[in-house]
C-alpha cells in the first residue's frame, strides 16, 4: 500500500454492481461503504442503484426505504421468514437485467437482502435463467432466501468465486444463516468479524481480504481478456463453458 502502488486505468478495472439491504437505498449504502470504496478503488468501479420496490414500514413516509422483494403477505420483508412469497422479485430481476445489459459489469456486491439477491442471481446465472453473468460475488451479512419459489436455487453448489463476510454478533441475520449461504458455494472465502449487522471495512484483515479477492478477480479478468483479444478464447468457447456448467 505504498506510495509507488501501480495505478490501474479505470478502463481496466472491474465494474461492480452494488445492491443495498432492506430499508436502505443506493445513497445510504454508498455512504456506508465509503471506506470500502476507497481502498478497493484501485481495482474496481462501484455502481449503486435503488430497488424499485418500497419497503412496507411505518416510518417510510418519504419512500426512501427500498426493498428488492417482500416475503410476507403484508408487503414487508424479514430474513427469517420461511416459505413466504417473493412479491416484487420479478420486477427487481428485470431491473438488474436491464442495467446489466446496458453497462459492462463484471461482478456483484450485496449487503443483507442485497446479498441474498446476489446469491440468487449467481444460481440463476449458472442455470442460464438470466442474462446476468457475474464473474464473482461478494456477500456481506448474506443469507439464503427462504421464499418458497427460491428454495430450489440452493440445491446445487454454485461455482462462481465468492467472498462472504458476516458478524459473529449479528442480531438481525444470525451468523449461522450467513454460514449456510457460504456453504452453497464451491470453495467460498469466508471472513468473520466480531461485530453486528453492518458492512465492515476498517480492520486491517478485512481490508486485506477485500483487496486480495478483487486483485485475484482482476488478474483473472485481464488474463481472459488478453486471451480473447489474441483469439485463444472465442465467444463460442465461452458459451460452451457456460452450458457445460449449467
Amino acid at each position: 500500500m505504498g506510495k509507488n502502488k501501480l495505478k490501474i486505468p479505470d478502463s481496466d478495472k472491474l465494474n461492480v454492481l452494488c445492491l443495498h439491504g432492506y430499508r436502505q437505498n443506493a445513497e445510504t449504502f454508498r455512504n456506508k461503504t465509503g471506506s470500502f470504496r476507497k481502498f478497493v478503488g484501485n481495482y474496481v468501479n462501484c455502481t449503486y442503484i435503488n430497488a424499485q420496490n418500497l419497503a412496507n414500514t411505518e416510518d417510510n413516509k418519504d419512500g426512501e426505504q427500498k426493498s428488492w422483494w417482500a416475503n410476507k403477505d403484508d408487503g414487508s420483508f424479514k430474513g427469517t421468514n420461511q416459505n413466504g412469497p417473493a412479491i416484487g422479485f420479478e420486477d427487481s430481476l428485470k431491473q438488474i437485467e436491464k442495467i446489466w445489459r446496458e453497462q459492462n459489469f463484471h461482478g456483484l456486491v450485496g449487503f443483507s437482502q442485497g446479498a441474498s439477491f446476489v446469491s440468487l442471481l449467481c444460481s440463476m446465472s449458472e442455470r442460464n435463467l438470466t442474462l446476468i453473468k457475474p464473474r464473482f460475488a461478494v456477500m456481506v451479512a448474506g443469507f439464503k432466501s427462504a421464499s418458497l419459489v427460491h428454495k430450489n436455487y440452493y440445491e446445487n453448489k454454485i461455482s462462481i468465486p465468492s467472498l462472504h463476510v458476516y458478524g459473529m454478533n449479528d442480531d438481525i441475520i444470525d451468523k449461522e444463516m450467513s454460514k449456510a449461504l457460504a456453504d452453497c458455494f464451491v470453495n467460498p472465502i469466508v471472513v468473520t468479524h466480531p461485530g453486528g449487522h453492518f458492512f465492515p471495512a476498517t480492520a486491517a484483515n478485512e481490508k486485506e481480504h477485500y483487496i486480495n479477492f478483487f486483485k485475484d478477480q482482476l488478474q483473472s479478468y485481464l488474463e481472459d481478456r488478453e486471451l480473447k483479444l489474441n483469439g485463444v478464447i472465442t465467444q463460442d468457447q465461452e458459451d460452451e463453458e457456460e452450458l457445460a456448467s449449467s
